[in-house]
């Protein structure tokens, strides 16, 4: 079977088993047990409205955790239908940034491509985060300035972690240009697993290429 979930959705679905791994050493009514399996499994397939019936057969054994060892197989096989992000090259990378000549790539050798919903990197030379998103199926770079020190809400992924203010200058006119940003997590890697829904990520950029 093909892929069929993104990185953020199989992240929403590690966050319903671990609640009913959390209720299960908690609650000992069977009812409220049932309700709880069978509101979970809902809140999922809210998310594939259209999901196959292989695919639903999948899905449906989130019903069956009740412990550790459960959850842990349970995702582990179902990360084999996560859809893996865009693998990018470093001429991918030097295409996305075409004004920046002495951008320094990250590793990308070991990276986990199902793990990711956007790949974002500092790079200290020039003092810039950068940002690659797929943006209605095209990759896209972004690029700005990042000043981090405080705790906050991060502005992607909604998660409360090491934050800093991103600000991109963007184009707003025919000759002139703009400011834009937000807080957003130091580090992208935790923001990528914090990420249960691409809503904000796709705000985000639709805020900066807003004129």
């Amino acid at each position: 079977m093909e892929p069929f979930i993104r990185c953020d959705q199989y992240n929403f679905i590690k966050v319903q088993t671990k609640n009913l791994v959390q209720a299960h050493s908690t609650v000992k009514d069977k009812d409220v047990l049932n309700a709880l399996k069978f509101r979970s499994l809902d809140k999922v397939l809210t998310l594939f409205p259209d999901i196959c019936e292989d695919q639903m057969t999948i899905l449906e054994k989130l019903v069956e955790i009740e412990e550790t060892t459960q959850a842990e197989k349970f995702l582990s096989n179902l990360k084999a239908y996560v859809i893996p992000f865009k693998q990018i090259t470093e001429k991918t990378v030097k295409k996305l940034f075409p004004k920046s000549k002495k951008i320094k790539v990250p590793s990308l050798k070991d990276m986990d491509w199902k793990e990711i919903s956007y790949l974002g990197w500092y790079d200290i030379r020039s003092e810039r985060k950068h940002l690659i998103v797929d943006f209605n199926g095209k990759l896209m770079g972004i690029q700005g300035t990042f000043r981090s020190s405080v705790e906050g809400i991060c502005a992607l992924c909604n998660g409360f972690e090491e934050v800093g203010l991103f600000m991109s200058k963007v184009k707003s006119g025919k000759e002139t240009y703009t400011t834009k940003g937000n807080y957003i997590c130091k580090d992208s890697q935790k923001c990528n697993h914090n990420l249960i829904t691409l809503d904000k990520l796709n705000d985000f950029i639709v805020h900066l290429k807003k004129n």
